[in-house]
């Protein structure tokens, strides 16, 4: 991981990932979730590091993340 907060933004993301991914819908359910309650820059530091890198990201939280706006 880059740096603390980024770290701690995986983790949330992925911890969403793991509460919604259980729903048919669960990419796009994830996607609404980030997109309603994260700051446009929590969302771009995420998007920033999944362009790079995928590791640390959950399996359900990969195609959630085109679905997100920055």
């Amino acid at each position: 991981m880059e740096n603390t907060e980024t770290s701690h933004l995986v983790s949330m993301a992925n911890d969403i990932a793991a509460n919604l991914g259980f729903h048919a819908d669960a990419s796009e359910r994830i996607a609404d979730h980030i997109n309603r309650f994260w700051s446009p820059r929590m969302r771009g530091l995420l998007l920033e590091y999944a362009e790079t890198n995928v590791q640390g990201l959950s399996d359900a939280l990969l195609p959630a993340l085109k679905m997100l706006r920055k």
